[in-house]
């Protein structure tokens, strides 16, 4: 109950004394988990941990995930069913077709802007949820009919925020330990609403196909020739939001709080907007941003077979996860590794499982790509648009839980200025 409590309410401050106290390695036990969850933070044993492709997914996250995402989600299949998917959802996320996507950032993020108080504190966190739900309705969804748009908006909006709650984790895990009804039921008949919604949009984009990514799915085909059933690509499209809504906003958000806090490092990414050259430090910023606010905390495997780490050999049925803020925050790694220093990232990449904000291995994040390049783009779309500076008496935010994610406690509130005009 206390480990559950504190993992809950102070995570960052759980794992640090964690660490302090017992190491790189070592196991919690939360409630409503039959076994203990062993953490690591050594990129060598993570490496060793994600390369192995029969690790299976650990049971919590189908507990708590299937009755929102649903059975044929590819965050919840595993094996053959789920590479299979992967390979057939990973290509719009990636190279060509993903840049097309950057003009709907850019003017999603200019129309949100331009509807921010002059001089006037805000928080910045739910105007980044708007933006990348807008985003995702209109380049994922491909909702051309602006008040089909807001209806779904709506309704997809009131799930994201039910399932963000900590007292429903905490509910999920207390009724797994004691019995008694599921917190998650309710949410059933906002999910029906929604698939009823989908359906039609799946229904028009089947006649008429278009250039986002419902119509490339439809399209898409396994190896064997058959296509995706409606049903299942209603779980892909609700996996797409709840992985690529709460976490892109929260990312974005996170990265304003540092920014705000580090004028240097601020006035030189708004010269490198400016100037027009290149967008190195921008991509340093977001790397920088997301190896200190880690978004996701946790990204686990049960065994399939042993795992050596440290004088200890696990064995398979051994639930193991990376603890990625602890992995992102290892001196031998990152110099000064509490300070948020973008050179960093200028000076020479970490190796590939010392930064693992989007997890690793074959269940790697399918929209990190994405991710980044929304983030990127919003920033400067932003800067170019307003002066930013922390809203008078807050300090540098807290970390709070937010569902699966780690957000800042206050929301990050900002006063804005238009640029190019004075202050009063």
């Amino acid at each position: 109950m206390l480990q559950t409590l504190r993992w809950l309410v102070r995570p960052i401050a759980f794992l640090e004394a964690c660490r302090r106290e017992l190491g790189d390695a070592f196991s919690v036990r939360f409630l409503g988990f039959e076994s203990p969850m062993v953490m690591l933070s050594d990129p060598e044993t993570i490496r060793d941990l994600y390369k192995e492709r029969d690790h299976a997914l650990p049971p919590g996250r189908t507990f708590a995930l299937q009755p929102i995402m649903g059975p044929r989600s590819v965050l919840l299949l595993e094996g053959g069913e789920h590479l299979a998917r992967r390979r057939l959802m990973l290509p719009p996320f990636h190279g060509q077709r993903m840049r097309a996507y950057e003009s709907i950032v850019r003017d999603v993020v200019a129309a949100e802007v331009e509807r921010w108080p002059e001089e006037e504190p805000f928080a910045l966190h739910p105007r980044m949820q708007r933006v990348t739900l807008e985003v995702i309705l209109r380049a994922v969804f491909g909702v051309t009919d602006p008040a089909r748009r807001e209806r779904l908006a709506e309704h997809l909006g009131r799930l994201l925020m039910d399932t963000a709650s900590p007292g429903l984790q905490f509910g999920v895990l207390l009724s797994r330990r004691l019995g008694g009804p599921d917190p998650l039921q309710r949410l059933e008949e906002q999910r029906r609403t929604i698939d009823a919604m989908l359906d039609l949009e799946i229904s028009e984009r089947r006649s008429d196909p278009r250039d986002d990514i419902l119509s490339m799915l439809l399209a898409a085909r396994f190896e064997d020739g058959a296509p995706m059933s409606d049903a299942e690509i209603r779980d892909q499209l609700i996996t797409l939001l709840l992985a690529g809504h709460e976490t892109t906003a929260t990312g974005l958000a996170w990265t304003f709080d540092l920014l705000l806090r580090h004028p240097r490092a601020l006035a030189r990414l708004v010269d490198e907007i400016d100037t027009g050259s290149g967008d190195a430090y921008t991509r340093a910023v977001v790397a920088e941003s997301l190896r200190l606010r880690p978004v996701v905390p946790l990204a686990g495997r049960r065994l399939a077979s042993e795992l050596t780490v440290g004088a200890h050999v696990l064995p398979p049925g051994t639930d193991v996860t990376p603890a990625i803020w602890l992995t992102h925050t290892r001196a031998n790694t990152y110099p000064e590794p509490y300070a948020f220093r973008p050179e960093r990232f200028l000076e020479g990449a970490p190796s590939t499982y010392a930064w693992i904000p989007f997890g690793g291995g074959v269940r790697r994040c399918l929209g990190a790509a994405f991710a980044e390049m929304e983030m990127r783009v919003a920033l400067a779309e932003i800067l170019r648009r307003r002066v930013l500076r922390p809203a008078p008496g807050t300090r540098a935010e807290r970390v709070a839980r937010r569902n699966v994610t780690f957000s800042p406690a206050g929301g990050t509130l900002v006063v804005a200025l238009t640029r190019g005009r004075r202050s009063p």
